[in-house]
């Protein structure tokens, strides 16, 4: 990594931790502001790179944010992003759905894929939905009932 990306990205870093930033514009004014030119690519790349998500703040605003955890999950961790975050699961062959108040599905879809469960070879999540496929489609039951484990005290 160059050393101009690098320390552009640790900017990028620095400003989400200390400003409500909901756009990628919004990111890259405040990039230009600390003197470093950058487009709305450059932006949007840094974004995906570092892997930011963006999360709920309350009447229906978001900011980027760093993701919870990266590598590894804790199922006490997990089982509290369940309980506090998934409204209801379901299922159909080998898909599961996992829905959530706005702006959460695409933490607990992180902490989901951080669990690194060999039956589950992809996760979507949108705003309020996290699709997950499985296979085998056997598993699904297993898995199902994992998650609803998760949610009882």
């Amino acid at each position: 990594m160059s050393s101009m990306k690098s320390r552009r990205q640790k900017k990028v870093l620095d400003i989400i931790k200390d400003k409500i930033i909901s756009t990628q514009e919004e990111l890259a004014e405040s990039l230009r502001e600390e003197g470093l030119n950058v487009t709305q690519a450059t932006v949007s790349r840094d974004i995906k790179e570092l892997g930011l998500i963006k999360v709920a703040i309350g009447n229906d605003m978001y900011k980027y944010a760093f993701p919870i955890e990266q590598i590894s999950v804790s199922e006490k961790r997990l089982k509290f992003m369940f309980q506090e975050f998934v409204s209801s699961i379901d299922f159909s062959e080998n898909m599961i759905v996992i829905r959530t108040p706005p702006g959460n599905a695409q933490t607990v879809a992180s902490l989901i894929d951080g669990t690194n469960m060999e039956e589950i070879i992809g996760t979507i999540a949108g705003d309020d939905t996290i699709l997950l496929i499985i296979k085998p489609k056997e598993s699904v039951a297993e898995i199902i009932d994992y998650f609803n484990n998760l949610l009882v005290n």
